[in-house]
């Protein structure tokens, strides 16, 4: 942490002039209403310094779970408590209350060592496989891209995390509308995950980690514009490109210095930290589109249930209350 807040100061101080180099970076205001946008990352800027972690967290606090303890039993036995109540300072990868955190790598690369740090999270896909197979509709895709979770009708039941290809959604047990319908066979709590400030930005504003970061390692726009910047940067550092055609295109596009499976065998995934291997397209396959046919209409009508029941529910604990 004093290594950060170290970075943070050196950044800062340096915000003016880190990204004259690379014009065209600065944090922009989206387009008209309904565009697509993306997330561009120049990865040869960024510092480490966890500015757009803490904004995260500030911007997110009062969207973050509080469960309710001692938790239910769940049956099957299998089914096991995700707990990260009591370990909300954790920053080093994705739990429910930490939606970005910075992965880190040293890698040798033409004969030189570079230290590469990169804002990890929701990748926003195009076709995103978690909101086209959650099977209660609480995971959907906005206009503007962004990918999001109903966390008021969500039920822990983590199909948005199996599916994803980077398996970044997070479950929080003892919140949710698990509680009050089946507690001991529902779910297990509630999924999380960034959302890239999908209110800040439809009130106007910019995602919290671009507004905080000193050093403009990120910018926003329509996706196109997007990716025609990233092939810019990436040419004009001799550099490559993540998240443009994963799993069928993302909203979020990283632009390296080094090659990506470089910083990925420096840093190994693991749980709650992405892969960073190539990853095909989740619903090309036949039998993924099938299944978004049959889930779809069936969520529709789950997601109203659900809904319904969230509706009773509050109605209940304002009368309670």
């Amino acid at each position: 942490m004093k290594r950060r807040a170290f970075l943070k100061t050196l950044g800062l101080a340096a915000a003016a002039t880190a990204s004259a180099a690379v014009p065209g970076l600065a944090a922009e205001k989206p387009a008209a209403p309904g565009t697509v946008l993306a997330t561009l990352f120049d990865l040869s800027q960024c510092i480490g310094c966890g500015a757009c972690v803490q904004a995260c967290r500030e911007a997110n606090a009062n969207r973050y779970p509080e469960p309710k303890k001692p938790y239910p039993t769940m049956y099957p036995g299998r089914v096991k408590v995700e707990d990260w109540s009591d370990k909300r300072d954790v920053d080093d990868r994705l739990t429910p209350y930490n939606w970005l955190f910075i992965q880190s790598a040293s890698v040798a690369y033409q004969g030189k060592t570079q230290d590469i740090h990169m804002p990890r999270r929701c990748m926003h896909c195009v076709k995103p496989p978690c909101a086209n197979l959650c099977p209660w509709g609480a995971a959907s895709k906005a206009q503007n891209g962004s990918v999001r979770i109903n966390t008021d009708i969500c039920l822990g039941g983590a199909k948005c995390k199996t599916v994803c290809p980077w398996s970044v959604p997070q479950r929080q047990t003892g919140v949710g509308l698990y509680l009050d319908l089946l507690p001991s066979l529902a779910g297990n709590g509630v999924m999380y995950k960034c959302d890239r400030c999908y209110d800040r930005m439809a009130a106007g504003g910019l995602p919290a980690c671009i507004e905080a970061c000193p050093n403009e390692v990120q910018s926003i726009g329509p996706r196109q514009e997007i990716v025609e910047k990233a092939h810019a940067l990436a040419k004009s550092i001799g550099g490559f490109i993540y998240g443009e055609t994963e799993n069928g295109g993302t909203g979020t596009i990283y632009v390296s210095p080094v090659p990506f499976e470089l910083i990925q065998a420096a840093s190994p995934p693991g749980p709650g930290r992405p892969t960073l291997a190539p990853v095909t397209d989740a619903m090309s396959f036949e039998t993924s589109l099938a299944a978004a046919a049959v889930v779809a209409p069936l969520a529709a009508v789950a997601g109203a249930v659900l809904r319904v029941a969230k509706r009773n529910s509050d109605a209940k604990e304002h009368k309670h209350g």
